[in-house]
């Protein structure tokens, strides 16, 4: 504030008095910023309500899903044999015996001077598919590649230009005492995976032992040359028996011949493996745990948030708010309710959490008896169906299913977290409105009050000066008549 000369007219206190006239102006921002305080606590509050809400919904998703109850344990007796769980498994045992593993196709050419030219033009037609009993080629769905070869090329460059060609075909030059051999081995393996290299010399000798024709390979042809006559490994599926029944996999990992199980083989074997899995109650009752444990934060941070102490006389940051406290009861309703015993996956044994040892306490937090949970996890589908199973009439739904459903709803766009976060940032709005009406409206009054007491001062200051006037006047009027 500037310095200011009112007052001095009057001689009135006119700062002291329009400081306070000010002041009282201002006293509705003292319980507007209170309130304001407030609100950004609700919302503070509320973003903690959404996260652990989030972390509900994530945990019962895990229980409510296939995946959440494929916690098995798998042992086998052959280490060559390992299975793995890739999606709902049961315990269950089985024996395997592997015969053959799969393997790509491999061929060798015969060695050429090392890092000479190739000497002979022409083009290589490589093609991917099936090699029959009989030597007759059957062509995969892959289309065929050609691959240029000019009378400079050395092997090495052959070799780089059939790799980028992308004919499903990896090509290396071996280089020994005899010079430059190109090895060509398909990507993958499975007898399905074979190939031929068709030879078309620019000479028109295509079915020789010189030239471009030393890399040719195919098995159908009348009189076998190049790489046919060398190295050749032919591509294979793997071969196993699970429990006598004959099984076949273009790689040596055998996917959907057991559910939800993929059975690795690394080895041929001798005996059979006995493989066996068991359903893995830990794991299962470690995402059981987390259910309750992510619902216990919850309803502890809600309760804690809505309580009145008796003892300090202090109240929550969401005491008496309604959506908080409906939000609670209406996650415990959820926890609490039945399921029936009718489902569409079978009869349901279980009920209630309190029937497989979870049980609520009067604080609203739910504890789980692990001795109670893990025999009831003897029969996992029977605890699955209890939190996972989906009917037409939802109210018989499973449990996490149904607080699933009511955390989605609360924390869609549209749900009622966000609705409350909405009606926060709107409040949060309208009380800096009101702050800055209260503080323009007091300035309005200072500058009004500054205004009037100027004149006054004015005035005040005029009638002083005719008054000391007037009293001058009269002193020398009543000095000169004596």
């Amino acid at each position: 504030m500037g310095i200011t000369s009112t007052g001095v007219g009057s001689g009135l206190d006119v700062e002291s008095i329009i400081t306070k006239l000010v002041a009282l102006e201002k006293q509705p921002l003292t319980t507007l910023q209170a309130k304001a305080a407030v609100i950004q606590t609700q919302i503070s509050d509320y973003s903690q309500v959404k996260s652990l809400v989030s972390t509900l919904s994530d945990a019962a998703s895990k229980i409510t899903l296939d995946s959440g109850w494929s916690s098995v344990k798998v042992s086998s007796s052959n280490s060559s044999v390992t299975a793995s769980v890739t999606g709902y498994a049961s315990a269950t045992s089985f024996s395997v015996g592997v015969s053959q593993l799969a393997k790509a196709q491999s061929i060798a050419s015969t060695a050429v001077t090392a890092g000479a030219a190739f000497g002979t033009a022409g083009t290589l037609t490589l093609q991917t598919g099936t090699w029959q009993a009989d030597n007759s080629f059957v062509a995969g769905t892959a289309s065929s590649v050609s691959v240029a070869v000019t009378a400079t090329d050395t092997m090495a460059q052959i070799a780089t230009k059939i790799n980028d060609s992308g004919a499903g075909l990896i090509a290396t030059v071996l280089t020994d005492a005899t010079g430059d051999r190109l090895m060509l081995r398909s990507a993958t393996t499975g007898a399905a995976a074979g190939f031929r290299v068709q030879v078309a010399d620019s000479d028109g000798t295509n079915t020789d032992s010189a030239g471009l024709s030393k890399l040719g390979f195919d098995l159908a042809a009348t009189t076998a040359y190049g790489m046919a006559a060398n190295t050749y490994q032919a591509a294979q599926n793997a071969k196993a028996t699970i429990n006598g029944i004959s099984v076949s996999s273009a790689t040596n990992a055998f996917s959907g011949v057991i559910a939800g199980m993929t059975i690795n083989a690394s080895a041929v074997t001798t005996s059979d493996a006995e493989v066996s899995s068991t359903i893995d109650k830990t794991a299962l009752t470690t995402n059981i745990q987390a259910f309750v444990d992510a619902y216990n934060a919850v309803n502890k941070y809600l309760a804690d948030a809505t309580a009145y102490d008796d003892t300090t006389k202090k109240s929550g940051d969401l005491q008496g708010d309604s959506t908080a406290i409906g939000l609670r009861n209406s996650l415990r309703s959820a926890m609490a309710s039945g399921t029936g015993t009718s489902t569409t996956n079978g009869s349901g044994t279980y009920s209630r959490l309190s029937e497989i040892g979870i049980s609520l306490g009067r604080d609203g937090n739910f504890t789980v008896d692990a001795t109670k949970l893990g025999t009831a996890l003897n029969t996992p589908d029977n605890v699955k169906a209890l939190f996972a199973q989906k009917n037409t009439n939802v109210s018989t739904n499973g449990i996490a299913r149904k607080v699933k459903t009511f955390a989605d709803g609360l924390l869609a766009f549209d749900g009622g977290l966000n609705n409350k976060s909405d009606a926060l940032a709107a409040a949060v709005k309208r009380n800096s409105t009101d702050q800055d009406t209260v503080t323009a409206r007091a300035a309005s009054v200072e500058k009004r009050l500054r205004q009037t007491y100027t004149a006054l001062d004015t005035k005040m200051a005029g009638l002083t000066a005719l008054n000391s006037y007037i009293t001058q006047q009269v002193t020398i009027w009543n000095g000169s008549s004596k």
